[in-house]
């Protein structure tokens, strides 16, 4: 399954202002803005950093999926308490990373060449918070979104820790996938749409994470650097909001 040419080569589409990662012209997978690198670009990778709010200082952070390196950028640069390693399956998405500015690994980061349901499923080192978000070109392949995943991704996780989940609302399988979200995590799960009505995000929590989650004015969550919490203002309201609605405050 790692072999490279088994999976598709995404293409570079620059445009005078930003710079996108496509599998096809029709979905952007990921998107950085030329004048600002290291900022989250698209309204579904600023909202998906609303864990935040749930796990305000994780010290170990595993994501599934580099796709242009946006999330793992910003965590990186703006939890300087966090190490992040990333699992990605495709050659082709991390021999792009120095097109979109994804720094070198370092004790703090890591890119490895893996397939992500295996690498949940045989970690032992446990995380704070496991982020999801890998697509191909036929979307969320099965090995991303079964019941055996969402479970290894449970047990992976820390007390307390918090899976975030990238899926398309429009899918016909959303439903199916936010339920094994739900049976894996024994209900504790919050969905928050990302504004541009296209992408639900799912934080799926264990243990205590969103049950002392409390609604209310947002504060710059501790571990967050100042200069990242701008980014991050209208996600974090999101969040909010659905706690909200959630607890029926």
């Amino acid at each position: 399954m790692l072999d490279p040419a088994k999976h598709v080569k995404p293409f570079v589409y620059a445009s005078a202002t930003t710079k996108a990662l496509h599998f096809s012209m029709h979905e952007i997978q990921s998107r950085m803005a030329l004048a600002d690198p290291f900022a989250l670009d698209l309204e579904y990778t600023r909202t998906m950093m609303g864990f935040l709010l749930l796990r305000p200082e994780p010290e170990r952070i595993v994501m599934v999926g580099l796709g242009g390196g946006s999330l793992a950028k910003f965590c990186h640069r703006h939890l300087p308490g966090a190490s992040i390693q990333v699992a990605e399956i495709n050659p082709h998405v991390i021999a792009l990373r120095d097109e979109f500015h994804v720094p070198p690994d370092d004790a703090r980061l890591q890119v490895l060449h893996t397939d992500g349901a295996n690498f949940v499923r045989e970690d032992t080192a446990g995380a704070d918070v496991l982020i999801v978000d890998g697509f191909t070109t036929d979307g969320l392949p099965l090995r991303l979104s079964s019941q055996r995943f969402y479970d290894d991704c449970e047990r992976l996780l820390a007390a307390d820790g918090v899976l975030v989940v990238n899926l398309h609302c429009g899918h016909r399988n959303y439903a199916t996938w936010v339920e094994r979200l739900r049976r894996a995590f024994d209900g504790g799960v919050l969905v928050v749409e990302d504004g541009e009505l296209s992408n639900g995000i799912v934080f799926a929590c264990k243990g205590a994470a969103l049950a002392r989650a409390t609604p209310g004015a947002v504060r710059r969550p501790r571990g967050l650097a100042p200069a990242g919490t701008q980014q991050l203002v209208g996600a974090f309201a999101r969040v909010s909001q659905a706690l909200k609605d959630r607890s029926g405050a």
